[in-house]
């Protein structure tokens, strides 16, 4: 008997062998095993103490920053979404929760709304709360470690657990503490400053109209591919490495901006990959400087 078959009882969904690629910006890559949705952080928490510690656990949010491999994604995959981790509350003057589903953009806007200014900067990033915890997302001069007052998680033993600011051990990009891998965020409590909504909203109007201007925000990508080294510009780089807009099967990095990896129709995960790859060796060897990729790559290669 598989361990497939020795899954604890759930209040969600459970689909196994269940294709991952809609689930990501990019639309490619295979399978998870097995695809968690929980009903909310109790029903998440008691499967996780319920499940053989062996199996592998993986969680998605929406999939923006991340390249799921073809040969799809051993073991369990949670995917937060719904109401329960998607609730978006203002707590007070200048306090807001935003459970880990929640979009960024979406923080912002409710931010503005309740007249909680220093969230702006989320209308500009891509993704989920959840995802911002796990790599200290930002954009614009501002990062989640200025405004996070405490991360809400699930470990990979069921527990629920909360961690200040401190305790996440951010950095560019990154958490410590979420790069320690025993962790689901379920949610996230922000701090910024009061001030007007007209203001707050016209400021997240010109972060918009920025990205529109500079960005493939309508194409199949992941963001930003790779992170600045220190000193230098990544989409610099790319470009001057030559790699801008040149087709490698069906990838290419963007014309529009040159860090920004598009699947142009019908791109595999392994052309996405080995695109980024090519142009880390190239920049390398041309440069001296090693590109570090921010865009998260799991699971298995595909066959052939």
């Amino acid at each position: 008997m598989s361990w497939k078959d020795r899954l604890p009882e759930v209040r969600g969904k459970l689909l196994k062998d269940e294709p991952l690629a809609p689930f990501t910006w990019f639309r490619v890559g295979g399978p998870a095993d097995v695809l968690f949705l929980p009903e909310d952080e109790v029903d998440l928490a008691d499967f996780l103490k319920g499940l053989d510690p062996a199996v592998p656990v993986t969680p998605l949010g929406v999939g923006s920053n991340t390249l799921v491999r073809d040969g799809g994604v051993e073991g369990v995959v949670v995917r937060l979404a719904g109401r329960a981790f998607g609730r978006i509350e203002p707590r007070g003057a200048s306090r807001i929760y935003a459970g880990a589903a929640a979009l960024d953009a979406n923080l912002a806007r409710e931010a503005a709304k309740a007249g909680i200014a220093g969230l702006e900067f989320y209308r500009g990033v891509p993704g989920s709360i959840g995802g911002a915890c796990v790599m200290n997302a930002g954009c614009y001069g501002s990062e989640t470690k200025d405004v996070l007052v405490e991360a809400y998680a699930v470990t990979r033993a069921g527990e629920r657990v909360t961690l200040s600011n401190t305790q996440m051990g951010f950095s560019y990009r990154k958490s410590a503490r979420a790069g320690e891998g025993d962790l689901i965020f379920t949610g996230a409590l922000f701090e910024g400053r009061p001030d007007d909504p007209a203001a707050i909203t016209a400021r997240m109007d010109e972060i918009t109209a920025r990205r529109e201007q500079t960005q493939p925000i309508r194409e199949k990508t992941g963001g930003s591919t790779f992170k600045n080294p220190e000193g230098h510009s990544s989409w610099k780089l790319v470009d001057e490495a030559g790699w801008r807009g040149k087709p490698y099967g069906g990838a290419m990095f963007s014309p529009l901006h040159a860090n920004f990896l598009i699947n142009t129709g019908e791109a595999t995960a392994a052309d996405l990959e080995g695109l980024g790859e090519a142009v880390r060796a190239d920049v390398k060897a041309k440069t001296g400087i090693e590109l570090q990729w921010e865009i998260k790559r799991i699971g298995r290669p595909g066959r052939g």
